[in-house]
């Protein structure tokens, strides 16, 4: 999929803005901050140092919400006076989660937790978003006399009309997409009632819980026996790990939940969370980063409802102050969380094959659906198919039978993600009468749907999208700051990444800066699979690789998520990567985001300008010794081998530059042989594979490599077709030693092997190299040449 790369504007930064923003921070150098904050509209003096420094900001009232928030707390004052029973209605994503454990703490402080207060989070894998009657039903047998929703119910109208019929109160607290007439509750404390540029807005549902406990502190202030502040750390963790811009109080709420997170550290503070305590152990992060939160706490609270479905010991685990059951329940989420990166991977292999029966050219809307699909991860991966294709992506599963068992039509549930600025809430909602539940925002939602619907409601919306298609932007991404690998290495990345910390947290509106680098290469690449805390393998991939340029001769180092080592090309690139700290490493470096071949030296006389080459040509030499004997070779250290026959002419471009940046020489050392069909490299490896079962032996993953001659790709899709095919496959990640066992056999079975989708993509990978292999074995040296030249090397 092309996506368009928009450069930073050139703008004349005003030496005054530069100075205000050093002033707030006397220590940074303040111009890459500065740039950042007049390229994105934040150009007024005035607005500085509340934007950088949570301390100078005024933060907004709760009671901006007007009569709602005032008859929200009168109802809660009367709960409390005439001791009601109070049920806190929750969600099972983080921001649910933490929203949940808000109301869980503050409102604890009113009511006696277990008694009088208590809590119901809807199951990922068996219900949806949203208030349902079954739910309610409970509650209300349960002798509930009020029910306060967090992050969930402003489009529950007819749950919340079942309510009102058994004699249950509602108050919603939400962030969600209003109704077109006001529901009929107690109160709705939604933000979406204010403008667009109100500094309320955009508060995720874990904020508007926070400010209802705000307001209720400031009504009964006598009650509580801890401050309301005491709740922000919780209120960070969800506002950063949910799709809202951090702006005005969202800012304000997160940069001071985030210092609340990092006391966590300390166990001897008041207001001491031992789970929080925990997780920042497990995922060796100190929480003072917004980065701790959006790839290390977050996740693994979302984990515990994308693996268990059932979210609500997360509540327990944030909220509890027993240490010992926090450490079990953080262990169990930490499990959870590498399952759950397993399970993605594994998942969305299989969606990918359903993808390729689609025609893409002619579909608007991805929308698939399948009765195998695990519920919990399907949101993740359609982001990832969405960002991928740039297209919005719905995916379905049809797992459970418990509505078919009971007569009903079957239900598929699912998750949706946007792209492309389409509003996927109004899309999707534009067929509502199709649908039996839906809740979210423009860029992501849940839904569920009877399956018989699912043809006509994905012709519908794909209609709709097409004809809006002329209106709606390019897909593009835009880099904030071009910078050389010299910046990068100066005080070993710090300079350039605390006059980024400047403008943290980054989240939606304030971006992560995406840093251009162009003209670069990639050296020491290398990839494994990660591990959980346990030492068990995961398969999910990570190549880490060290980033060159001619403005350095030293690397910096970087890594590249979900991708393999044969995915980063060999030539000179120009590379978008953002800039952050590792803390498993304890050093600083890049994330990859997005690569492409550099058009921007068109010469080698080009390339002898550049700092790193002391004179003004650099001839390449290309040697051939593809038809010599060794005792023909000549040895010399000015010149570079290739010894591998190249599969395409990326490869091939990769040592022509080693060797100009070596001033030296190319030799082609590959020699010519008869080239195995793709159909007996299978079975060479079957062969292998059960040789290795039988015998209980590993094999080095290179060496199995070496022993078919195929690349690492091609290897990785032939695993991928053992597995299909009944063996299981493990992976040592620091050895890299593979252990094949034999579970599952359909060898010998009626199945026909070479129709499975794995087999059929391990053949064409390999018919594919083998292609190419016969062509650079039988090349002629000028042919090389002038491909060299007329790509620009």
């Amino acid at each position: 999929m092309s996506v368009d790369w928009q450069l930073p504007p050139q703008l004349e930064i005003p030496p005054e803005f530069v100075a205000a923003v050093r002033a707030c921070k006397p220590t940074v150098n303040g111009k890459y901050a500065a740039q950042l904050l007049w390229q994105r509209g934040i150009r007024d003096l005035d607005r500085i140092p509340g934007y950088l420094d949570y301390s100078k900001y005024q933060p907004t009232s709760p009671f901006a919400f007007g009569t709602e928030m005032t008859a929200a707390v009168e109802r809660l004052k009367k709960a409390y006076i005439y001791a009601e029973k109070v049920a806190i209605w929750g969600d099972f994503d983080a921001d649910g989660v933490t929203a949940t454990s808000v109301l869980w703490d503050g409102l604890g402080q009113f009511f006696k937790q277990g008694e009088g207060l208590s809590y119901y989070i809807p199951d990922r894998m068996k219900e949806s978003h949203g208030l349902n009657n079954a739910g309610i039903k409970k509650l209300a047998a349960q002798g509930v006399d009020l029910i306060v929703t967090c992050d969930t119910g402003s489009t529950n109208i007819k749950e919340i009309e079942y309510a009102t019929k058994l004699g249950v109160d509602i108050i919603v607290t939400d962030h969600h997409t209003l109704p077109p007439q006001r529901p009929p509750v107690v109160a709705i404390i939604n933000p979406r009632y204010f403008e667009e540029s109100h500094p309320l807005f955009h508060l995720a549902g874990v904020a508007v819980a926070y400010k209802l406990m705000e307001a209720l502190y400031l009504t009964l202030p006598d009650i509580p026996q801890q401050p309301v502040e005491y709740l922000l750390d919780l209120v960070a963790i969800g506002l950063i790990a949910d799709l809202v811009k951090l702006n005005g109080d969202c800012r304000y709420l997160a940069q001071k939940g985030i210092e609340r997170v990092t006391l966590q550290n300390k166990t001897d503070i008041e207001g001491f969370r031992p789970g929080v305590n925990k997780l920042l152990q497990l995922c060796k992060r100190n929480g003072d980063r917004p980065t701790d939160i959006s790839f290390g706490i977050a996740p693994r609270i979302n984990a515990i409802s994308r693996i268990h479905g059932d979210a609500s010991f997360g509540v327990e685990l944030l909220t509890s102050k027993d240490i010992d059951r926090c450490h079990e329940l953080a262990a169990e989420t930490e499990l959870a969380n590498t399952r759950r990166k397993e399970l993605q991977k594994n998942m969305t292999l299989k969606v990918e094959a359903k993808l390729a029966e689609l025609d893409l050219s002619t579909t608007s809307v991805i929308v698939l659906v399948d009765n195998n699909w695990s519920p919990g991860v399907l949101g993740l991966i359609a982001g990832q198919i969405a960002q991928e294709h740039g297209k919005p992506t719905i995916l379905l599963s049809t797992n459970s039978d418990e509505d078919t068992a009971k007569g009903k039509s079957q239900i598929a549930r699912g998750s949706a993600r946007s792209t492309q600025n389409v509003d996927l809430y109004q899309l999707v909602n534009s067929q509502a009468h199709l649908l039996n539940s839906f809740g979210g925002h423009p860029f992501a939602a849940g839904m569920s749907i009877n399956v018989e619907n699912i043809p006509i409601f994905t012709e519908a919306i794909d209609r709709q999208l097409h004809a809006q298609l002329d209106k709606l932007p390019p897909l593009s991404i835009q880099t904030d700051l071009v910078v050389t690998v010299a910046d990068l290495n100066l005080s070993s990345g710090r300079d350039l990444f605390e006059d980024l910390l400047l403008l943290e947290p980054y989240g939606m509106g304030n971006p992560v800066p995406k840093l251009l680098i162009k003209n670069c290469q990639f050296k020491d690449i290398k990839n494994k699979n990660i591990q959980d805390f346990k030492g068990n393998t995961v398969r999910y991939i990570r190549t880490k690789f060290e980033l060159i340029d001619a403005s350095s001769s030293k690397g910096f180092p970087g890594i590249w998520w979900g991708h393999y080592e044969h995915e980063l090309p060999r030539v000179t690139c120009d590379a978008i990567v953002e800039l952050d700290f590792n803390s498993y490493e304890k050093k600083m470096e890049v994330r990859l985001v997005e690569v492409r071949p550099a058009a921007i030296i068109s010469t080698i006389a080009d390339i002898s300008k550049q700092p790193n080459f002391a004179i003004q040509q650099v001839p390449l030499e290309i040697l051939d010794f593809r038809h010599q004997s060794a005792e023909e070779r000549e040895n010399s250290a000015a010149i570079t081998w290739v010894k591998k026959c190249p599969s395409n002419w990326s490869e091939l471009q990769g040592y022509c530059q080693e060797a100009l940046r070596d001033r030296g020489t190319l030799a082609l050392d590959y020699q010519t042989t008869n080239l195995a069909t793709s159909r007996e490299i299978f079975e060479q490896l079957v062969g292998i594979a059960k040789y290795l079962s039988n015998t209980n032996e590993e094999i080095e993953l290179e060496r199995l490599q070496l022993k078919l001659a195929v690349s690492d790709r091609t290897i990785r899709l032939g695993l991928d077709a053992l597995v299909e095919i009944g063996f299981q496959i493990s992976i040592q990640p620091e050895t890299n030693l593979v252990k094949i066992v034999l579970t599952q056999p359909q060898i010998d079975g009626n199945v026909d092997l070479y129709s499975l989708l794995t087999v059929q993509k391990f053949f064409a990978a390999i018919e594919e190299e083998q292609f190419n292999r016969n062509y650079f074995l039988q090349v002629p040296t000028y042919a090389i040449e002038s491909n060299l030249s007329s790509a620009n090397i």
